[in-house]
């Protein structure tokens, strides 16, 4: 039979399905149980593959979660380097890598996340899941924020940012879409700041005083 225009000789194909089979093993996973519930093994018992080779493609646990959210920065590089300086100016910090990263080519990435995840119940809980255990689990514990506390203050910076993005990038609402870098981290990197280490009016993990 002869072979078809375009198709390439060799094992690749099988390769990529591999690939693409793991990766949809990981997304259904990562979206049923977290982070923490899925395990690599389970993901490659899913995919019909030996866990060894889920390791060889995408490495680390990590690796493949930031692999299935197709997320424009790598969190193990990104926040230590941008929480290298403390909690003083953190807020800042972290808006201005964020806001950089998403001007950048890079960024086009995100924009197709965040589309995803307003049309798909999947994608939202991917990327919930992504934001919360890849990127501020990781920023409350170096910044050492009381644990009974950092849920809530997680929460608030991703709103913040979440919210910077779709009115930027996504829906881009003007003056903001058009805004330079520096306005938008003025305007932002306070909020984010007093989210991570201000006061909140809720008290502690957002209860309040029942005596209050």
């Amino acid at each position: 039979m002869a072979r078809l225009p375009g198709r390439r000789p060799g094992r690749r194909p099988g390769r990529q399905n591999t690939r693409d089979a793991i990766l949809a093993a990981a997304r259904q996973a990562f979206a049923e149980r977290g982070y923490d519930g899925a395990s690599i093994r389970s993901i490659a018992t899913a995919a019909g593959v030996d866990p060894a080779l889920v390791h060889h493609y995408f490495g680390t646990k990590d690796e493949l979660f930031a692999a299935t959210v197709n997320f424009p920065m790598n969190p193990a590089e990104f926040v230590p380097r941008v929480l290298a300086g403390g909690a003083e100016g953190a807020g800042e910090r972290l808006v201005r890598a964020f806001v950089s990263t998403w001007d950048s080519p890079v960024g086009a990435a995100g924009v197709a996340l965040l589309r995803s995840a307003v049309s798909s119940q999947l994608a939202a809980r991917l990327l919930r899941e992504f934001l919360t255990t890849q990127i501020l689990r990781r920023v409350t514990a170096m910044l050492g924020i009381d644990p009974a506390e950092a849920p809530l203050r997680a929460a608030l910076v991703a709103s913040q940012l979440s919210g910077l993005a779709l009115m930027r990038y996504v829906l881009k609402v003007e003056p903001l879409a058009s805004a330079p870098p520096e306005v938008v981290v003025a305007a932002v990197a306070p909020t984010v700041q007093r989210y991570l280490t201000g006061e909140l009016a809720t008290g502690a993990g957002g209860r309040q005083d029942p005596a209050g």
